[in-house]
């Protein structure tokens, strides 16, 4: 089928913490649209762990140039690409003033805007079967890992700077308020897709 067109909106991105359910969401986006879905970290992290011999939590030890190489990928992609749900955690933060890209971040907090930690461990322990001690490593130790990283390269050391920062998205869908059929629905309305 040939990829639906959306009104000013040529690439989406779907940001959010580990096991949020952005991957969810951006995939269900992608297959309503026929659009392709691009998981940015999932393929550049494989490709660069498995080149330098590191275990997946070690998003430490890959080299600053790696992130930036990705990044400028990233935006030669949201510059010039057309029909793509783009999911990785700074999309939204590198496609600040880009034109045609819509923004949606995923976030799982409770009423009072606390994060839902256990929950996002217990959905990693589901989806990956880990235990829950390598999930609450894998979900605690890396985004604090990726943070500390990213806050040095692109923030000059801000330690209060977080990319799922509200202000960078179009959409925030929560999905400890909203299951998956519920966080479709309110991303395919933020777009302007009725179906």
């Amino acid at each position: 089928m040939d990829p639906i067109n959306l009104p000013n909106i040529r690439i989406i991105t779907v940001s959010g913490k580990i096991a949020s359910g952005s991957t969810t969401l951006a995939k269900k986006i992608a297959q309503t649209l026929h659009w392709k879905h691009i998981e940015g970290g999932e393929i550049f992290w494989e490709a660069v762990r498995k080149r330098m011999g590191l275990h997946s939590q070690d998003t430490n030890l890959r080299p600053d140039e790696e992130d930036t190489l990705f990044d400028a990928q990233l935006k030669k992609i949201l510059h010039e690409d057309n029909h793509i749900v783009l999911e990785t955690k700074l999309a939204a933060f590198n496609a600040q003033g880009i034109s045609e890209v819509y923004k949606i971040g995923v976030i799982c907090e409770n009423e009072k805007g606390e994060d839902q930690l256990q929950i996002r461990i217990d959905r990693l322990v589901n989806r990956e079967q880990v235990s829950v001690n390598q999930a609450k490593k894998d979900v605690i130790d890396r985004e604090q890992r990726d943070l500390e990283k990213w806050r040095k390269l692109y923030m000059s050391g801000d330690e209060n700077w977080v990319y799922f920062d509200k202000k960078y998205y179009d959409l925030v869908v929560n999905t400890y308020s909203h299951n998956q059929d519920e966080a479709l629905k309110l991303a395919l309305r933020g777009i302007g897709y009725s179906g």
